[in-house]
């Protein structure tokens, strides 16, 4: 019964996270009409960076407050992605619009 409980669990945060990147890609198609592949790439490049700012937290200093670890990787999170999408929306949307086959 325990392994049934701690599976569904499981798939609830799975689920909930296909859940986050699907409205992700609607949203975005939705507002400049072009799927954006790289959803994904960019989705684990804020996790990445969250996780870089644990290490280094938890091994510089010991035990920093859990608020305030999670407010840091949250912070560095979104600007990481953010950064990253907005080079991204400089590189490659913006010169793809141009482009006739591109517009609506």
């Amino acid at each position: 019964m325990e392994y049934l409980i701690q599976q569904l669990f499981n798939g609830l945060t799975l689920g909930s996270i296909y859940g986050l990147v699907a409205i992700g890609y609607t949203m975005v198609y939705g507002i400049i009409g072009m799927i954006n592949f790289a959803h994904g790439d960019i989705f684990m490049l804020g996790g990445f960076a969250a996780m870089i700012v644990f290490l280094i937290l938890t091994s510089v200093f010991a035990g920093p407050p859990v608020a305030v670890l999670l407010l840091l990787m949250l912070v560095v999170a979104m600007l990481t992605t953010s950064l990253w999408n907005w080079t991204i929306e400089r590189v490659a949307y913006r010169p793809s619009e141009a482009l006739s086959v591109w517009r609506r």
